[in-house]
């Protein structure tokens, strides 16, 4: 990316030359440094997908007892419906040329983006503790099986370990870097994939219809918990989506194009990965090596044979480490969204070093882990309508974006078109707030059981209810407290008069 000469479309430095560090931040991007394009769309989700923090999600509707058509048809229907938030929230990041959470202060106010920006990063940040914990006790776990020790704890911290300072090196250099590792990984950690399709297909049966013992009380329930819980890990890229697409060009690649690649990303991407963690969980559970008690880790590792025990190495180091850096890639942009006196670079390391902690403190104290279960599902309630809100403000005004007064926070000033009342936007703070309280209203989880579910089954409804409310919101809202013309640039405020503008700098501190 920035720093380096790139082919138009390439990610990977030229050859005889080391890759640079990437210098952009949440700053606007301009036009001819942007060398990305949508294809890379699909390899992040692909690629970054194929890695034991994904797998796991196909693991659920086994473990909540359904059978392997039943597992199927429930990852790839909430897969499908969370690509269409996955693929819309795209749209923002090449007309403004930053992030999501920044793109959002459009709509939020300047200082109101800061909810994206918390949104994102606690998110990515989770999810990358996440990945490196479940990408170490792969590689623990496999490496105990090949040598055949006791369960060790020691492994399982070097494991640890060795995953947090490859994520944190990825991570510094970029973009660029990250592209290129996923370029790697695609093919080889594919290959590992489809090898273990033949590996597992000898515990596998296509017939296999659960336990009977529903987690949910019924199939319909569990099936739709299922459903919805593939919904909620697909959407929940959403609002980081615009970390890779501020890298594309809208006069290249238009928006079709672009949110197309991200819907099929989701679908055939992480669906596909979904699937692949439910094949093998079917295996494990038609074969009696586990239940619904058991670690999904070490139920898929100890029915294959030695000889594959390397290739889920590689899944749990390689994958591991992808899937990781692409969330503390974005959590590193949040932070210095959020205190715009680190840098990138900074931010990016203090992500590191707190999903690092979060590892390893949740290895000793578990409480640490079940909390941050419990907070990525109530997630959803918040995330949902805040990309339902900008993605309806972006297509009201068809892409307009003052990329100048969209850094004004970053900046330390004020004014400009989205500064509406001291930096937020009440109008879209109410409604946000609104969907959201909704949400949790119809929510359930370990913590608590929200006092509107037991209208829908019992299940958890926050993605439905939240979503819900932001879409029927946004319109009624709009027509009551229409925007400014300001916000929908030249094409709507009409002619103008001929008077030179002041520079940002000149904004009032």
């Amino acid at each position: 990316m920035v720093g380096m000469d790139l082919d138009k479309d390439s990610n990977t430095a030229p050859r005889g030359r080391l890759p640079q560090v990437e210098r952009h931040g949440i700053d606007y991007i301009p036009e001819d440094e942007r060398r990305s394009r949508p294809s890379n769309l699909y390899v992040l989700l692909l690629g970054g997908s194929m890695t034991f923090g994904v797998f796991i999600i196909g693991w659920y509707p086994i473990a909540f007892g359904l059978g392997w058509w039943s597992a199927a048809t429930s990852i790839m229907a909430g897969s499908a419906v969370g690509a269409i938030f996955l693929g819309l929230s795209g749209l923002m990041g090449p007309h403004s040329g930053t992030n999501n959470p920044v793109s959002s202060g459009a709509y939020f106010g300047v200082a109101g983006r800061l909810i994206g920006s918390v949104l994102e990063g606690t998110a990515s940040l989770a999810f990358a503790a996440i990945s490196i914990w479940t990408g170490g006790d792969a590689l623990a776990s496999a490496l105990i099986r090949f040598f055949g020790m006791p369960d060790n704890e020691v492994v399982r911290l070097v494991a640890y370990g060795v995953l947090s300072i490859t994520v944190t090196f990825i991570s510094v250099f970029g973009h660029h870097s990250m592209m290129a590792s996923l370029r790697f990984i695609l093919p080889t950690a594919g290959l590992c994939m489809i090898i273990g399709l033949f590996v597992y297909s000898r515990d596998f049966d296509a017939s296999y219809a659960g336990t009977g013992d529903y987690a949910f009380g019924s199939q319909l329930n569990s099936w739709l918990v299922s459903a919805l819980l593939c919904a909620a890990t697909v959407s929940s890229y959403a609002a980081y989506s615009g970390d890779w697409t501020r890298h594309i060009s809208p006069k290249k690649y238009s928006d079709r194009r672009i949110v197309l690649t991200l819907l099929i990303g989701g679908i055939f991407g992480m669906g596909v990965c979904f699937l692949w963690g439910a094949f093998t969980s079917a295996a494990a559970f038609n074969a009696g090596a586990a239940d619904a008690d058991t670690s999904f880790v070490f139920g898929v590792v100890d029915i294959v044979p030695l000889w594959y025990i390397p290739a889920l190495l590689y899944l749990g180091l390689a994958s591991g480490t992808t899937q990781a850096v692409i969330n503390t890639y974005g959590t590193g942009l949040d932070t210095s969204a959020i205190f715009p006196r680190f840098n990138r670079i900074q931010a990016t390391l203090l992500a590191c070093g707190l999903a690092t902690a979060l590892v390893y403190v949740g290895h000793f104290y578990d409480r640490i882990e079940s909390g941050m279960s419990i907070y990525l599902q109530l997630l959803v309630c918040f995330s949902i309508p805040w990309v339902v809100i900008v993605v309806y403000g972006h297509v009201l005004r068809r892409g307009y974006y003052d990329v100048d007064d969209l850094q004004v926070f970053n900046r330390r000033l004020r004014g400009g078109i989205y500064w509406y009342r001291g930096g937020l936007n009440p109008r879209m703070l109410v409604l946000w707030s609104v969907a959201a309280v909704t949400g949790m209203l119809f929510s359930v989880n370990d913590a608590y059981t929200g006092p509107l579910a037991f209208m829908i089954g019992g299940i958890d409804g926050g993605l439905i209810a939240s979503g819900l409310v932001a879409l029927i919101g946004c319109p009624i809202v709009h027509r009551i407290w229409p925007d400014k013309p300001d916000v929908f640039g030249p094409a709507r405020r009409g002619p103008q008069p001929s008077v030179a503008q002041p520079p940002a700098a000149a904004l009032e501190h």
